[in-house]
């Protein structure tokens, strides 16, 4: 429960599952723990941008001064093969200038394909950290990396939110979404945004009409969370994990403007940046950073930068309306809408 949990909120993707293993990561070096965070986390925020960022509109025509509607929204990027394992190079990680000690996979091979946040590892894949003691000689540490998720919920990655539409005039609607402020012993999360949408057939002065709508769309969403990591086992204070990720979308939507059942769809490009932040004291329990105490150890982004193509439908039933649409992007997306408004 609490990795679907992570998944669906925060879209960290098992942060809980790699928390446990910080002790670990850490003992092969800051810039190496940093390094492998940043390539085992990046298919899940990646996907999050995409799913943060379906069903921001259902139809080009805008609504009217003073039209409104109100939305539950559930949706979900799928996740591929592709994004459930990246290809670990061993030289990297005895890459950096002064590093006093060495990694080597405990089967000595040069690199291996590994597992994501959204993957998993068939089996263990251990790391080897060689260094000298002053007192011991030399010495080694095994390090077993983190699996992923690894089963049916990480083909998936959803969000939900609830949303409202209002009508200003002159074909211009203003939007907004969030999600309620979620607290609980380790999860801290939060979520909104807002958009404007413009429909430039409004203009016209034949809009009445034409039986298409067409419009344009620039939208923002912001969702940040932290997640606790005090019990990681690791000695230490206020150790957590901080995410912040920003998006923006531009779209072009057309749409018909039938009575009952409408089809829309439009071109988009996403563009966003997920940062997160590893917080709090560190104390370094054995291998080369022994009794080391670390603050603030490192952080690791992500960034979005693609073109979608949008098509969808819409089922208008008086007050009630509900739409379904599909995403194809580097991660496609589908999203589900109950909507209920005035035009």
């Amino acid at each position: 429960m609490k990795r679907t949990t992570l998944l669906m909120l925060l879209g960290m993707a098992t942060t809980g599952l790699i928390a446990q293993d910080i002790d670990g990561l850490l003992e092969a070096g800051v810039r190496n723990a940093e390094r492998f965070t940043n390539d085992y986390l990046m298919s899940g925020t990646n996907g999050l941008m995409h799913s943060m960022n379906t069903n921001w509109f259902n139809t080009a025509d805008a609504k009217p001064l003073g039209g409104f509607e109100i939305s539950i929204l559930a949706n979900a990027a799928t996740v591929t093969d592709e994004h459930k394992s990246f290809l670990m190079t061993i030289a990297d990680y005895n890459s950096d200038p002064g590093q006093d000690f060495t990694v080597s996979f405990e089967d000595q091979s040069s690199s291996k394909m590994v597992a994501t946040a959204l993957g998993e590892n068939t089996s263990d894949i251990n790391l080897i950290v060689t260094y000298d003691d002053p007192i011991l000689g030399q010495q080694q540490e095994t390090v077993t990396l983190p699996s992923g998720i690894g089963d049916a919920a990480a083909n998936l990655i959803p969000t939900a939110f609830i949303q409202g539409a209002l009508g200003l005039s002159k074909g211009f609607e203003i939007k907004a979404r969030f999600v309620p402020k979620i607290k609980t012993d380790e999860v801290d999360i939060g979520m909104y945004g807002a958009g404007l949408q413009i429909e430039f057939t409004k203009w016209l002065p034949a809009d009445t009409a034409m039986p298409v709508a067409i419009s344009g769309l620039v939208a923002y969403t912001h969702l940040d969370g932290t997640y606790n990591l005090m019990d990681s086992g690791i000695s230490g204070e206020n150790q957590r994990l901080e995410s912040d990720t920003n998006t923006w979308l531009l779209q072009l939507i057309a749409s018909t403007k039938l009575p009952v059942i409408n089809f829309y769809g439009g071109l988009g490009y996403i563009k966003g940046k997920s940062e997160s932040d590893l917080l709090g004291t560190y104390i370094i329990s054995s291998g080369p950073l022994l009794n080391e105490t670390l603050v603030d150890p490192f952080s690791v982004s992500s960034e979005v930068s693609d073109v979608r193509a949008t098509i969808g439908t819409k089922l208008k039933l008086g007050f009630f309306r509900i739409n379904a649409e599909y995403h194809l992007s580097n991660y496609n997306a589908f999203s589900l809408g109950l909507n209920f408004g005035f035009r």
